[in-house]
C-alpha cells in the first residue's frame, strides 16, 4: 500500500526526531537528484549516513522492510554518490527507519540496511 504524501512526512518527521534523540545531527531531508531522493541524510560522528524512511501500514507485501528493493537500493546507492561527488572521502552508511502507523507504532532503526558494494 502506498502512502499519501503527507503521511510519508509526517513519517520523516518522526524518523528524523527519533534519530536525533539517538545523537545523529540532520543534515538534509529529502535531497533530491534526477533519479533519485534520499530522505534523510545525517552524521553519526564522522560517519555519514543515507535514511531511507519506509511507512507500511498493510503486510500484504511483505511491509515496509520488503519494499526496499534491489532496484530502490541501486538508486539511494546512486543518489548518496551523486550527493558525495567533490566532497572529501567520509565514512559511510545505509540504514532504514520502518514503521508501521503514521504515529511511529512499530517503529524500528535498522543500521547498515544495506551496503553499496
Amino acid at each position: 500500500m502506498q502512502v499519501n504524501s503527507s503521511a510519508g512526512a509526517a513519517a520523516e518527521a518522526i524518523a528524523a526526531a527519533h534519530l536525533a534523540r539517538h545523537g545523529l545531527r540532520i543534515l538534509a531531508r529529502n535531497w533530491r537528484m534526477r533519479g533519485g531522493e534520499i530522505d534523510l541524510i545525517c552524521a553519526d560522528g564522522e560517519t555519514l549516513v543515507f535514511v531511507e524512511v519506509r511507512l507500511r501500514t498493510r503486510t500484504d507485501y511483505g511491509g515496509a522492510a520488503a519494499s526496499i528493493t534491489a532496484a530502490k537500493q541501486r538508486r539511494l546507492i546512486l543518489a548518496a554518490r551523486h550527493y558525495l561527488s567533490g566532497k572529501p572521502e567520509v565514512p559511510c552508511r545505509f540504514d532504514a527507519v520502518l514503521m508501521e502507523r503514521v504515529d511511529g507504532a512499530g517503529l524500528v532503526w535498522i543500521k547498515n540496511a544495506f551496503s553499496a558494494s
